[in-house]
């Protein structure tokens, strides 16, 4: 296993700012499709269940793909297969292009959505997989929260980005403009790896093989329950929240300045988002501290609730913006010490593939989300489905405290990373 960077050339500090500029500029391309999309279903005649389709595809290839590119990245190294995630990144939105202008394609705008959605889903693995593996490889228990929390903080604020230039560029210059955008800064991204991102080595020998995956994760209920966790939040948050909100804001005629319904959507979301990302920076450094870091889950979990409990309750201007910030804030506060503790307990040989796993509950949450929120949304109000989001929130809680809060959960890991 290779030894922690922090002896090595170049330093954490280095290799996670380097990471952050890059998936910061990558996540402007994911930000752009939520508060274009439900809209642009309409002018493109998709229907509201095509459009979830859509909205879903990257999470849904993803959740087939997250797995396989962990075992890739144990086995090969994590530079090559990252800087080509991030290309197939970057030539999403400009597929996206593509859709508009289907009418001279041999395939319909919906195929074109799904397919490019589904490119995206494949870099997006090897991105968000390598990402984990590189800063638990170069971290030690000691500071691993806090660089975890920095790069998922940088990871989160690219996405805003997006929904701002989303909502906002569509509405002011149109739709094909906001995409090039995105397309563009996602190259970028990939140019910015290929000259920075370091060659960590496989630890071919003491990996294990995709057969055993599901025994590593049965065998320790905390694995588990980690990944069942990242499922309830992404499923709430980036499957029914943003996939919904613009909805919501039409439902209940929430208006800001001169913008319509999308351009608000897309302030909103940010809003989200960005305290979700300024959560995430501080929570990690705090998780370094405490001998449970699952601790910290517990009020997140609790202000996760309440934002979406305000939202049903407040549908005003000034009761979206503290629900969508109060369910940033839950976001943020269960991310980073999460994923940090899974880095804890993780063979070193198996990162790649744990952090696939990980990170397939939350596509899984992720993909489900629209199919489930868009068609409901269409049948009863968006309030009465937010409201409906608080229980599943509060059993997420009560598996938390029971599984990763007892004594047994709260000690030395079995088999750190670092």
């Amino acid at each position: 296993m290779n030894l922690p960077y922090e002896s090595e050339d170049p330093s954490v500090r280095y290799v996670v700012g380097s990471l952050i500029a890059g998936v910061f500029l990558g996540g402007v391309g994911g930000g752009v499709a939520f508060p274009t999309l439900p809209t642009l279903g309409t002018v493109l005649g998709i229907s509201s269940f095509m459009v979830g389709l859509i909205l879903s595809m990257n999470r849904f290839v993803r959740l087939l793909m997250n797995t396989p590119a962990g075992q890739v990245l144990d086995t090969v190294g994590i530079r090559r297969p990252m800087v080509l995630g991030f290309f197939l990144q970057g030539l999403v939105p400009f597929g996206y292009v593509l859709g508009l202008h289907a009418d001279r394609l041999p395939v319909s705008a919906a195929t074109t959505f799904l397919l490019v959605r589904g490119l995206w889903g494949v870099g997006s693995a090897f991105v968000f997989v390598g990402a984990f593996s590189t800063v638990t490889h170069i971290t030690t228990e000691d500071n691993r929260g806090k660089w975890v929390g920095y790069m998922r903080g940088g990871q989160s604020l690219g996405f805003p980005t997006g929904l701002v230039l989303g909502g906002v560029l569509s509405d002011v210059y149109g739709y094909e403009e906001a995409f090039v955008v995105a397309g563009a800064a996602g190259l970028f991204a990939a140019f910015v790896a290929f000259l920075v991102l370091p060659d960590i080595d496989a630890d071919v020998e003491a990996t294990s093989s995709l057969r055993e995956v599901p025994a590593l994760v049965t065998d320790d209920v905390r694995i588990l329950t980690v990944g069942v966790v990242n499922f309830v939040v992404r499923f709430l948050f980036a499957g029914i929240l943003l996939s919904t909100v613009v909805l919501y804001t039409s439902e209940n005629g929430i208006s800001l300045s001169v913008l319509s319904s999308t351009g608000v959507s897309g302030v909103v979301m940010a809003v989200s988002v960005v305290f979700a990302s300024v959560t995430t920076i501080a929570v990690g450094r705090v998780s370094d501290g405490l001998s449970n870091r699952a601790l910290l889950t517990i009020p997140a979990l609790a202000l996760f609730a309440g934002g979406f409990l305000t939202l049903g309750l407040v549908p005003t201007a000034a009761g979206t913006v503290l629900g969508v910030a109060l369910v940033g804030v839950g976001v943020g506060g269960t991310n980073p010490p999460l994923l940090a503790y899974l880095g804890d307990i993780s063979p070193a040989g198996d990162l790649g593939k744990l952090g696939g796993v990980y990170n397939v509950f939350g596509d899984l949450g992720s993909t489900l989300g629209p199919i489930v929120a868009l068609p409901v949304a269409a049948r009863v109000a968006v309030t009465t489905e937010y409201l409906a989001c608080v229980v599943l929130v509060a059993l997420a809680a009560v598996l938390v405290g029971a599984t990763l809060l007892g004594p047994e959960a709260a000690g030395t890991p079995e088999c750190g990373a670092a």
